[in-house]
């Protein structure tokens, strides 16, 4: 083996940012759950695609119509852009084949190297669990060079598939969690700015304390101010340890 020789360093541009598509059952899961995480990945240059898979037509408050507008305004804000799927409705989601290729087909579209979407615990919204269930299915689809519903695209291998936690009680139990630094004040301000504009949701419950609350929470975990929390779906693997951060037990 050959080493560089270290008083001439090999100058490398970094590479490209590989797109991150998230994907959320009603217009408001992304930007509660993880949109901490979306405005820090956008801020360091990183392309972010909303799929919506409903209008929030089933909620208590708010009109599709506003919801959608306020779904399209977040997303601006967080610097991400923001396409509405239709499958079997708010609150009427199932998990069925045909809506995993649908969404397969996206994600050969998009070609992203993350997918984010709702975790599989129970204990949530219905259309949270399912919709993750389905974009679990989808992602792997999407590899599947002989699927003849998908044949007209290029097979797509995502680099990780994370599940966000729109509530504390979706959060699952048996998986080591990876915990992201969203403390910087330009990261805060327009993750709240984002959960402003659902303000037909904001309305009836603060919801913006509750998800900033337990961000602090999990930064004191981790000695730092605001942290979001990101579920694998698989071990992953590092080139390096170089890549491996650093662990939130102060030891």
């Amino acid at each position: 083996m050959t080493l560089t020789d270290p008083m001439k360093p090999t100058l490398k541009s970094p590479p490209e940012l590989a797109p991150l598509l998230a994907f959320g059952a009603h217009p408001d899961d992304i930007e509660f759950g993880c949109g901490g995480v979306i405005a820090n990945e956008t801020l360091a240059g990183r392309k972010v695609h909303f799929i919506i898979c409903s209008r929030g037509e089933s909620g208590t408050h708010g009109t599709p119509k506003q919801r959608m507008a306020e779904a399209k305004q977040a997303a601006r804000l967080l610097g991400a852009t923001v396409e509405f799927v239709e499958l079997d409705g708010d609150a009427h989601l199932e998990v069925r084949a045909a809506h995993a290729i649908k969404l397969a087909a996206i994600i050969r579209r998009l070609r992203p190297g993350i997918v984010l979407a709702p975790s599989l615990v129970e204990n949530q919204h219905p259309d949270h669990w399912r919709l993750g269930k389905l974009v679990r299915d989808a992602a792997r689809l999407a590899r599947y060079g002989g699927l003849k519903e998908l044949r007209r695209q290029k097979s797509h291998a995502i680099g990780q598939l994370f599940f966000y936690a729109v509530t504390s009680e979706a959060e699952p139990r048996d998986v080591t969690p990876l915990l992201v630094d969203v403390s910087a004040p330009e990261i805060i301000s327009a993750w709240t700015a984002a959960m402003n504009a659902h303000a037909s949701q904001t309305s009836a419950r603060n919801y913006i304390e509750l998800q900033l609350t337990r961000a602090r929470l999990l930064g004191a975990r981790a000695g730092i101010g605001h942290a979001i929390a990101l579920f694998p779906n698989e071990p992953l693997v590092f080139d390096s340890l170089v890549q491996a951060g650093r662990g939130a037990r102060r030891f």
